[in-house]
């Protein structure tokens, strides 16, 4: 009974275009096998393109053309960066008569997304005054200077 809902499972997802990701070991209790699985999710959103088009589409489902459109990019760069996004199911896909309608498959992804945009500004905030202080720095005659040997 386990082995045909385990197997009924596989099978459903596979029918949903679910690929089943490639690690080195299967084992589910696998700890690098899980590391590597994150690793592989991360790279799958680590490129420019990828980004504004996971930013599109948490507008609603669109097509490749509807994504051209937007960015400006060709569409087979578009496609080709869709299908890394899929190959890591982090898009689906629906057919509408002879248009490939593409979709997040979860909106938490977005939450994710939301969450980097919030510790990058962190960051570029520290960055930011970070600068502010190097500027205000006295340069040149302003600056103090270190008393050498001679002057004490």
């Amino acid at each position: 009974m386990v082995y045909f809902l385990q197997h009924s499972t596989v099978a459903l997802a596979e029918s949903r275009g679910y690929r089943w990701p490639v690690t080195r070991n299967q084992r589910p209790d696998d700890p690098e096998g899980l590391r590597q699985f994150k690793a592989e999710f991360f790279k799958a959103l680590a490129h420019p393109l990828r980004i504004r088009i996971l930013e599109l589409l948490r507008q609603g489902p669109m097509s490749v053309g509807q994504l051209q459109d937007a960015i400006g990019s060709p569409a087979s760069s578009i496609s080709q960066q869709l299908a890394v996004l899929r190959g890591r199911n982090i898009v689906v896909t629906e057919r509408r008569g002879t248009t490939v309608i593409y979709t997040v498959r979860d909106p938490e992804l977005f939450d994710l997304l939301d969450v980097a945009r919030r510790l990058f500004n962190g960051n570029l905030s520290d960055t930011i005054d970070m600068l502010r202080l190097v500027d205000s720095e006295k340069v040149g005659d302003d600056a103090p200077r270190a008393q050498s040997p001679s002057d004490r």
